[in-house]
């Protein structure tokens, strides 16, 4: 199941980077998210489960819609268009860098310890090899997918408030994206003008297909099932699978080669995140 959600994650990347070459990134956001909430709404009606009705859950899974779909999505998709699907699956790949950073200073729980301090130390530098030398709107790409992984970080702290909910996972992704989607559709209405855009080719239009369905609806699924079944810290193994497949898919679909720099980064921050996931060293005592 990791293997399928790294697929289907890793997948939405290729995804990506097929419908921007016709569909401007707003559209291609919302396209994504409001399909995603229509399948995870349907699946939510079959398993009768229902919505809260407190607006405090409300509240919190708004900011969470944002931090965690809206914004994110959106810088990813404009950064491919000036950068490598594969580049921008290993930036991706620092979030759980951004979360420690995030924990350590908005949480009282969750200290810098010198190993956890090492393990940033090598994400971050494999962040600087990655970047090489300032390539205009090519760095500007790089640094939104920072960003994006950022508010993936602050996304995961912030969500500690829905414990209090006690929201099922369900539930919770269904609002998220219904909610995303919701605060989005304006903004995408002014800037992309859908109804004077070309019709897209039927390249782009599956492409934006699967990656509703496939990397986002199926994708929240298949997460949340794998939570239940072996828990979260087991579930955040996927970030180590998802750059490799993210590569491969996009050599294959758009013929990206991976450079060397690229390859050296992603080692540098794969080494960060073994570092910081501390797995190894339970084993070994």
């Amino acid at each position: 199941m990791l293997g399928l959600l790294s697929l289907l994650w890793g997948g939405s990347f290729l995804f990506i980077g097929l419908a921007v070459r016709e569909v401007p990134p707003l559209t291609v956001v919302w396209i994504r998210i409001s399909i995603g909430a229509a399948a995870l709404g349907m699946a939510l009606w079959l398993t009768n489960e229902p919505l809260p009705r407190a607006q405090a859950a409300w509240r919190d899974m708004a900011v969470i819609a944002v931090l965690l779909c809206a914004l994110p999505f959106c810088l990813i998709v404009w950064a491919q268009t000036h950068i490598t699907a594969g580049l921008a699956s290993i930036l991706n790949a620092t979030t759980p860098l951004w979360g420690a950073v995030a924990a350590h200073f908005l949480t009282r729980d969750d200290n810098l310890t010198p190993m956890r301090a090492a393990a940033l130390g090598a994400g971050f530098l494999g962040v600087v090899v990655l970047m090489g030398w300032p390539q205009g709107a090519a760095t500007l790409a790089i640094l939104a997918c920072l960003g994006a992984a950022l508010s993936y970080g602050l996304a995961g702290v912030y969500a500690r408030r829905l414990r209090r909910h006690g929201l099922k996972p369900l539930v919770a992704a269904t609002m998220q994206l219904g909610l995303a989607a919701t605060i989005l559709l304006p903004v995408m209405l002014v800037v992309d003008r859908p109804w004077l855009l070309p019709v897209p080719s039927r390249t782009a239009a599956l492409s934006l297909l699967a990656l509703a369905l496939l990397s986002t609806g199926l994708a929240y699924l298949v997460y949340f099932r794998i939570v239940a079944l072996a828990g979260m810290s087991n579930a955040l193994l996927v970030t180590f699978l998802v750059p490799p497949s993210a590569i491969l898919l996009a050599w294959l679909g758009l013929g990206e080669a991976l450079m060397l720099r690229q390859l050296l980064g992603m080692l540098l921050i794969g080494g960060g995140l073994v570092l910081l996931d501390g797995r190894w060293r339970r084993r070994r005592s």
